[in-house]
């Protein structure tokens, strides 16, 4: 693993330090001391998240920060109890950590309160408390889980969690509850947040054998009702930390696949438009979908004619979320040639075509068309052929020529216009005599993101002076 990056920090007692010198030293008043520590100490980059920001000794410290006390009556609790909470303590544990998961999840954005708690201590001391819960107490459990999820924002936080054994913690208590919704949705929820970024935790819950887990919570009778299951899915197998060189998650996806889960994954489809999880299934399906041999079993499984049917039902129904997601999933299969062949021979590219002409005013779905579009027509001349019989040339002028600010958008429809002509001289000449060069030209001047793909879109169409 690569060295983490050193990021300058400091503690709270010298940054109180800090505060109390500018008061005795340079005659600050308080409010002005507080605000020129903080302005120093960021401009020299040190880290202050974490830190309360407040004037020593004064009435709103540290020790009156709402984090704080959350902190110190759990820290009591913990401290008291030496093996398992008694039902008064776990009332009273119970209370604390929804009141801390609340405060975190309200200031999650920039770390604020979930930060300070992190700092000082919490995420070991929820650990701790997490293995004083007992079993049969589900609604504490439910709120222990939620509590650590709130907490875990960063790498450096997910190292804490993992430092204090939070990976089999959590794996335990998920492993004797997997048809209880709340445990199960607040416990994904927990690998989702602490394998963010972070490879080594991914590991860990793989050791774990998450993969069975998942298996068996997607094939019962919970299947479609744990939504933080497909978000641990999709973050297992991403490659997000920098801090690695290769990461394993290639590995974990065919691993996923071979047991099963993307098969389950598939079966979750079914159900759907009206299924509320249909997205983000289909986000964590793409994730597992890594080589041609899984996108083929996930068409084998009835993954194409599902997806195909879910095109269909989000144009009608106007719904441009399931639209955009459904066919970033059928480009991904689309990668498979033998799935490119049954996306065209059962209809996909009218399909496509008529999804376009329902949400024509949408750039961010058409942008999704073509880009599936361009996947079916790389190396395929026939189906370049049927893409412009459909009508994806006219798709590319009229939404280059509606939507010049798009940027993605343009650089999509100039990568379909290069598959639509690489190796079809009759589409390049129809193309051309539509006055598709000028748009090119238009999308290369404007967006710097746009030039590789219209310079190699503008010398496919056999156009000399493509690289002016």
């Amino acid at each position: 693993m690569a060295p983490t990056k050193n990021v300058r920090s400091i503690s709270q007692e010298a940054f109180n330090e800090l505060v109390k010198e500018n008061m005795d030293d340079l005659g600050m008043d308080p409010a002005e001391a507080l605000e020129d520590a903080i302005q120093t100490l960021s401009l020299q980059g040190v880290d202050l998240s974490g830190i309360v920001k407040c004037v020593p000794g004064e009435g709103g410290g540290v020790k009156d920060h709402p984090a704080m006390q959350f902190l110190d009556k759990l820290n009591q609790l913990n401290s008291d109890s030496k093996h398992q909470f008694d039902a008064q303590d776990l009332v009273q544990v119970t209370a604390l950590l929804n009141d801390l998961s609340e405060l975190c999840c309200a200031n999650k954005e920039d770390s604020g309160n979930a930060a300070i708690v992190a700092k000082n201590g919490g995420i070991e001391l929820v650990c701790s408390i997490c293995c004083k819960i007992p079993a049969e107490s589900r609604q504490s459990l439910v709120s222990c889980l939620k509590a650590m999820a709130s907490l875990l924002t960063d790498v450096q936080s997910s190292e804490t969690f993992r430092a204090s054994g939070g990976p089999k913690i959590v794996m335990g208590i998920l492993g004797d509850r997997t048809h209880d919704l709340d445990i199960l949705n607040s416990g994904f929820a927990v690998v989702a947040a602490a394998a963010t970024g972070n490879e080594v935790v991914k590991q860990s819950f793989m050791e774990l054998g998450i993969d069975e887990l998942i298996l068996q919570v997607l094939s019962g009778q919970t299947q479609g009702s744990v939504q933080s299951l497909y978000d641990a899915i999709r973050v297992l197998l991403t490659s997000d930390d920098n801090r690695v060189v290769a990461s394993e998650v290639y590995g974990y996806a065919r691993r996923f696949a071979k047991i099963g889960i993307a098969r389950a994954l598939v079966e979750s489809l079914h159900g759907g438009i009206s299924l509320p999880s249909l997205v983000s299934a289909s986000i964590a399906l793409k994730a597992v979908a890594v080589n041609d041999e899984i996108c083929k079993s996930i068409a084998d499984a009835g993954g194409i004619d599902t997806l195909l049917k879910c095109v269909d039902d989000s144009g009608e129904q106007q719904n441009k979320t399931v639209a955009r997601t459904c066919c970033s999933l059928l480009s991904k299969l689309a990668g498979s040639d033998s799935n490119k062949s049954a996306i065209v021979e059962k209809g996909g590219l009218d399909r496509l075509i008529k999804l376009s002409a329902r949400f024509s005013d949408d750039p961010s779905v058409l942008q999704e068309v073509m880009a599936i579009i361009s996947v079916l027509c790389l190396r395929s001349p026939d189906n370049a052929t049927r893409a412009i019989e459909a009508g994806a040339g006219d798709l590319a002028i009229q939404a280059m020529q509606k939507f010049p600010s798009a940027q993605q958008m343009q650089r999509s429809s100039c990568l379909m216009i290069r598959n639509l002509v690489a190796r079809n001289p009759e589409n390049r000449t129809l193309l051309l005599n539509n006055g598709i060069d000028k748009f090119i030209r238009k999308a290369k001047e404007n967006h710097k993101s746009c030039k590789d793909a219209a310079t190699d879109a503008l010398r496919d169409l056999g156009i000399d002076n493509f690289n002016s």
